[in-house]
């Protein structure tokens, strides 16, 4: 039997999920998010309603469960930090102990997301024609921006850079409030909005562009639970603006709680991507 045409989903110009039959009548079904975490797609039997795995080859599923583990326990422990440094500030009134707090958590979310975008690019590739995944070259960087998986967790380790510069700058002293929202603010709310971009092309990735609740699936949970973490995070940096004149945040309280929050959000994240490996 010849391979029939592919039915393609996703989310605008990005290509999520294919699906086809394969030379055997088989139906095979390749979704970009499965791939790179697990290192497999899968194939269906025309008589059996049971898939099985069709997984990538021995080096490329231990590349990519190396860098799952990595970015899973680098960003337990940067969530784990930022919450303690939220708590810090709640408790404490040394600001510069919480910021010191905040920078180490910040250089787990850099690790944990470059880590995020290296999975990415070396993700296995389909084999044209086939239900075969075929392993890439190793590669520290690629520019491949009409991938969903990419630009998600390009923006994602981009998030946590600008948030590094917002975290250095809050070390300095002596800052009138237009210097403290311009240095320190500003790089804040950047880095939420790249984080909230990321998410929302994470939960198109995993929902292949529709708006669902797929309770079963572990990956839409670990997207979830950190879209929510970015939302936290936005409400934290929204009321860390200091009101000129005045030299007032709009509300440390929130700030801090929403930091709180968002980080316990990304630490359990960082918890449950333990689980999503091949």
């Amino acid at each position: 039997m010849g391979r029939t045409e592919e039915l393609a989903e996703g989310a605008g110009p990005f290509t999520t999920k294919l699906t086809w039959r394969n030379a055997e009548g088989d139906i095979a079904v390749w979704e970009s998010r499965a791939v790179r975490k697990l290192g497999a797609l899968t194939v269906r039997a025309a008589e059996d309603a049971k898939a099985v795995r069709h997984p990538a080859d021995t080096r490329s599923l231990k590349r990519l469960g190396r860098l799952n583990t990595i970015a899973a326990v680098a960003f337990t422990i940067g969530g784990s930090l930022f919450a303690l440094g939220a708590a810090y500030a709640l408790t404490s009134s040394s600001p510069t102990a919480g910021v010191s707090i905040y920078f180490a958590g910040g250089l787990f979310f850099n690790t944990g997301g470059y880590a995020s975008l290296l999975q990415a690019v070396n993700a296995p590739r389909r084999r044209s024609g086939s239900d075969t995944l075929e392993p890439v070259p190793w590669r520290w960087w690629s520019y491949e921006p009409m991938r969903i998986d990419w630009l998600g967790t390009f923006l994602l380790f981009a998030g946590t850079l600008v948030f590094a510069v917002n975290l250095l700058d809050s070390f300095l002293e002596g800052l009138t409030s237009r210097q403290t929202n311009r240095l320190v603010w500003a790089p804040d709310v950047i880095g939420c909005v790249l984080f909230l971009i990321s998410g929302q092309l994470a939960l198109a990735e995993v929902s292949h562009g529709r708006a669902s609740l797929r309770v079963h699936d572990l990956g839409w949970w670990i997207v979830a639970v950190n879209q929510l973490g970015s939302a936290l995070f936005m409400v934290a940096a929204l009321a860390d603006f200091t009101v000129p004149g005045t030299g007032n945040l709009v509300s440390a309280t929130v700030a801090d709680w929403g930091t709180l929050t968002g980080a316990l959000c990304f630490a359990v994240g960082g918890v449950l991507q333990a689980f999503e490996h091949p």
